[in-house]
């Protein structure tokens, strides 16, 4: 029977808004996994080996939790995306856009970091996203993603930019995601995309 609790008894669940906690197993000074949750009742930690930070300050940890998708493979560097974005009051989408430019940035984190930059609102981080699907050191997939988050852009913000790139990439498949997820876009745009395409000589 399902008792509310998770993870050990390390949260209760009421679905109600909340502040953002993030609850790390450090093993050897690394950070092994790293858990987000919104919400909820923490319970109180206890035993050897539980260290409780208490209230930290948004931009410290916002800050802490970029550094570590910068710089930690695998899981753990894309899950520290998440409560980055989260935050209260701090604006992250500016180094989300470095961290997807840096190719030192393990691919899994900087593919989360698109992705959360496509649910960015504006005009910045359209243009932000156009941007770097056309530099020439970034990696198909991550061009790709950043694609896909073109087309997660509410009100059609950014189909100019995919209509763009579905026309003049360089790249054929990077071109082939733009019409694809134009092709999902319901916009009249598109299909008048796809009519030129389909009936040019």
């Amino acid at each position: 029977m399902f008792d509310g609790r998770f993870e050990g008894d390390e949260v209760e669940y009421d679905c109600e808004p909340g502040p953002v906690r993030v609850s790390l197993t450090v093993r050897k000074g690394a950070v092994q996994s790293l858990r987000t949750y919104v919400g909820g009742r923490w319970a109180i930690p206890v035993g050897p080996g539980i260290t409780d930070l208490g209230m930290v300050s948004s931009r410290d940890a916002t800050e802490y939790l970029l550094d570590l998708a910068r710089g930690t493979d695998g899981r753990v560097g894309e899950d520290a995306i998440l409560p980055a974005v989260l935050a209260d009051s701090v604006t992250v989408w500016k180094t989300l856009l470095q961290l997807a430019r840096d190719q030192r940035v393990p691919g899994r984190a900087r593919r989360q970091a698109v992705f959360w930059l496509g649910q960015a609102a504006g005009d910045a981080a359209t243009r932000g996203l156009a941007d770097l699907v056309d530099e020439g050191g970034v990696d198909r997939e991550v061009k790709e993603q950043a694609v896909f988050a073109l087309s997660q852009q509410r009100d059609g913000d950014a189909v100019p930019a995919l209509i763009r790139i579905a026309r003049t990439h360089p790249d054929r498949e990077v071109r082939r995601k733009a019409l694809f997820w134009l092709g999902q876009s319901d916009d009249p745009r598109a299909l008048a995309l796809f009519e030129e395409l389909l009936t040019k000589p």
